[in-house]
């Protein structure tokens, strides 16, 4: 009976756009709420297969669902690791269970944003226990080869095992002059000394002297420089712990570079990177002096000794002052020292079908069949957005819209209810046809 099929479409009616109206009161209610995505709902005709002179109601059907795709505006604060993605993608976390739990049994949730700070034990989370997660680099900062289709590889952020750090010295870079007519056969022959201090593996600072002694002999070569090298941090600075020989070119174009380096074991002389290698007290030193025929390194011109561009790597005990973490996801220590070290590097999380991810509560959200399988990528590759410190991302919710709907639902609901009145009545005039 048509009229039957009039009161179930009705029905259906009232009970859809209440699923609306909650969500609706979600929505508003969460209108301050950092991350969140806003719900709504997706009306679907139902119909009946119909004969040529009855018509039935199929009704309506709703299916509901987040806005995850849609962006909410991005908000200053003064925290540095308070982390947004500027465009599509989000952030990987996972729950206060999932920090001390296995990567194969740890449940991945992405979110947004989020406001993190270190807990008592350095690991950086949210207020509600979301757990940040990321890529470790290693002592070098850098990360190795990550899996990119599952979070295998990621680790939660813990800071706190960074309070304290010193980072030895391996490189030295040498821009120093020699003076040409100091290596002149009949030149007094006297020695130029340089001190470069240096790091050592507890980070206590060390001196590594090289000493350049011209060869003045009137039979010898010209242009010639004998190199001796002293390490004080064994305790007997009059030991040489590296010897070469350097000769000088003095002809266009390429006057004043070096044209040989003859070193002598246990010190190595790399042509193709120039640097030549020996052991300090701490371990093996590398020392960039200069490639033959290149102007860069140390030279040999007609110039008092000068020791004009001498720096290094390597940094001293410092005490951890801040974190950042750049556009790229990778965060850096920042130390008293001025040393800054990278510890850890935030991908992006993408699906296919963000609206498919299943909501959770704290404005996350877990991978579903519907959303498809995540893949993360680095920060602003790819058909992701950036990482954005020192931001969180406001909620998608629009006041005006929600109470647009708000009245459309209201009118909706009452429309049906108008139409469960009449079948009533027209079922009440049926009855009455007996009496």
């Amino acid at each position: 009976m048509t009229i039957s099929s009039a009161l179930n479409a009705s029905v259906m009616g009232l009970q859809i756009n209440s699923t609306r109206l909650a969500t609706i009161a979600d929505n508003i209610a969460n209108s301050a709420t950092i991350g969140y995505k806003r719900s709504d709902v997706d009306f679907s005709s139902m119909v009946i297969n119909q004969r040529a002179s009855i018509y039935s109601a199929g009704g309506v059907r709703a299916t509901s669902f987040k806005e995850i795709s849609s962006e909410g505006a991005l908000i200053g604060t003064g925290n540095s690791t308070d982390l947004s993605v500027n465009g599509r993608g989000l952030i990987p976390v996972t729950d206060q269970f999932g920090r001390d739990e296995p990567a194969n049994q740890r449940a991945l949730m992405l979110v947004p944003t989020g406001s993190f700070s270190p807990d008592q034990n350095g690991f950086l989370r949210t207020l509600s226990g979301l757990q940040l997660l990321g890529w470790p680099a290693n002592a070098n900062g850098v990360v190795s080869a990550v899996s990119r289709d599952s979070a295998a590889g990621l680790e939660p952020v813990n800071v706190g095992v960074s309070q304290f750090t010193a980072s030895p010295t391996n490189l030295i870079n040498l821009g120093v002059n020699l003076p040409t007519a100091a290596s002149q056969a009949g030149a007094a022959g006297t020695p130029y000394s340089l001190p470069v201090e240096y790091y050592d593996n507890l980070g206590r600072p060390q001196t590594v002297t090289f000493e350049f002694t011209p060869n003045v002999t009137a039979i010898g070569p010209r242009d010639t420089w004998d190199v001796n090298i002293y390490d004080t941090a064994g305790g007997t600075p009059g030991v040489i712990i590296g010897n070469l020989s350097m000769t000088f070119n003095d002809t266009f174009p390429n006057g004043g570079s070096i044209g040989s380096v003859t070193a002598v074991l246990p010190t190595t002389y790399d042509i193709a990177s120039g640097e030549i290698t020996f052991d300090v007290d701490k371990g093996p030193m590398a020392v960039f002096i200069g490639k033959p025929n290149d102007t860069s390194g140390v030279t040999q011109l007609e110039a008092p000794f000068s020791p004009y561009n001498v720096d290094k790597d390597g940094a001293p005990i410092g005490d951890l002052e801040s974190i950042e973490i750049d556009d790229k996801g990778f965060l850096e220590a920042i130390y008293d020292s001025g040393f800054r070290r990278t510890l850890y590097q935030i991908p992006i999380a993408d699906v296919p079908n963000l609206n498919g991810l299943v909501a959770r509560s704290n404005q996350a959200f877990s991978i579903s069949q519907a959303s498809g399988d995540v893949y993360f990528w680095d920060s602003g590759t790819g058909p992701v957005g950036s990482i954005a410190s020192y931001s969180l991302m406001e909620s998608n919710t629009d006041i005006a819209t929600e109470l647009t709907n708000l009245i459309e639902t209201q009118r909706a609901y009452s429309s049906n209810a108008k139409i469960v009145q009449t079948v009533d009545e027209m079922l009440q005039e049926t009855t009455n046809l007996k009496r």
